[in-house]
């Protein structure tokens, strides 16, 4: 069925002596997944799907950012657009291994210079300016905001603070205004106590914010999709009142990187409410990037350029609830972790307690 109609391969077949014109502006008009099953039906219409310019229409309805001409010159490097949207459309997949809570995730307390840094090879082989981010962020199929970023942001230097230091992107600039308004479709909120009542707003915001958040390595010619499309948590009114906390994500592989084999990567947006004159404002006021371990620690830069390397060539998938099933798995044996850790450290406290005690006793028992 193509734009609700029906046809059969050998109807399609029968009308190919039709302009090629007219069945170009027919598939033009569709959406990818549309367009993939359009170039199944016959050989007429698959041959025209390989027209660049029609996946070109596609990515751009699809990602805006793309429509910047040095974006559409990346993408044709890296294989065309075609390409890019099989790569970027489904959402990556990974599967969660499982921990025992008394699993070391932790490095040895003395490593070497090339045991840190890893093979020196595989260092230079991998550099922030290698990775592009591309980032749309939609409100009810409006797009809000379009960002490209080239490199990664004060990571210059090699064996520098950022291989050390938790590894961080953001996007946001202090001169970027993005905001949503009533026109766009929220709920006007009579007061912000109200809201902490009825959470209107909030769950107008979770129903419609969706993040598109692509990352590029031009060096190996890679494309991937890191974010869950839609939120996979959230706070509201934290750390006040006026904030949300909206958070996206996907579960990347590290085998071979770091001893957990898989890391969560973070997208945090944040919200500001604005309330002037009756009319609700939201102001977003920061959109970042964080990788972390099963342990709850950031992975530093230099591992997670790898992690994100390693991550352009995973599984995906087009079902999101295998998406949701692999973030939320993830999130479930990190707590499941943690809560039995908390209980053998509560243990320990307890039996170090006990020991001492029976020592104080023994003491004075002895000196009596």
């Amino acid at each position: 069925m193509i734009g609700g109609l029906t046809m059969s391969v050998s109807s399609v077949e029968s009308v190919a002596p039709l302009s090629s014109d007219l069945f170009y502006d027919i598939l033009r008009r569709l959406d990818g997944a549309t367009l993939a099953s359009a170039a199944c039906a016959c050989a007429t219409f698959c041959s025209i799907s390989k027209e660049e310019r029609l996946w070109e229409n596609v990515c751009s309805s699809m990602w805006p950012s793309t429509n910047q001409d040095d974006v559409k010159s990346l993408i044709m490097s890296i294989g065309g657009f075609k390409k890019f949207y099989a790569d970027c459309f489904p959402l990556i997949v990974n599967e969660v291994p499982e921990f025992r809570w008394n699993d070391n995730f932790d490095y040895p307390e003395e490593l070497t210079e090339a045991e840190y840094y890893g093979d020196v090879d595989e260092l230079e082989s991998v550099s922030p300016s290698d990775f592009v981010s591309i980032m749309d962020i939609r409100y009810k199929d409006k797009t809000i905001c379009s960002k490209v970023l080239w490199g990664i942001p004060n990571a210059n230097g090699f064996n520098g603070w950022f291989h050390n230091c938790p590894f961080r992107i953001d996007l946001l600039a202090c001169s970027d205004e993005v905001t949503l308004s009533v026109s766009d479709g929220l709920p006007p909120i009579i007061s912000i106590e109200r809201e902490r009542k009825d959470g209107n707003l909030w769950q107008e915001l979770w129903e419609g914010i969706r993040l598109s958040w692509i990352i590029v390595n031009r060096k190996i010619k890679k494309a991937a999709n890191l974010s869950s499309w839609s939120p996979l948590g959230g706070q509201r009114h934290w750390p006040t009142d006026k904030d949300f906390v909206v958070r996206f994500g996907s579960v990347l592989p590290a085998q071979d990187i770091l001893p957990c084999e898989v890391v969560k990567c973070i997208l945090i947006m944040k919200f500001w409410v604005i309330r002037t004159e009756g009319q609700t404002t939201l102001k977003l006021t920061e959109l970042s990037m964080q990788l972390e371990d099963m342990d709850g620690s950031h992975v530093n830069g230099w591992k997670s350029l790898l992690v994100l390397r390693e991550a352009l060539s995973c599984h995906r998938s087009k079902n999101y609830n295998e998406v949701l099933e692999s973030c939320h798995l993830y999130s479930k044996v990190q707590t499941e972790l943690k809560e039995k850790k908390m209980q053998y450290e509560d243990m320990l406290d307890k039996l170090w307690i006990l020991g001492g005690i029976a020592t104080c006793i023994s003491f004075y028992l002895y000196c009596l």
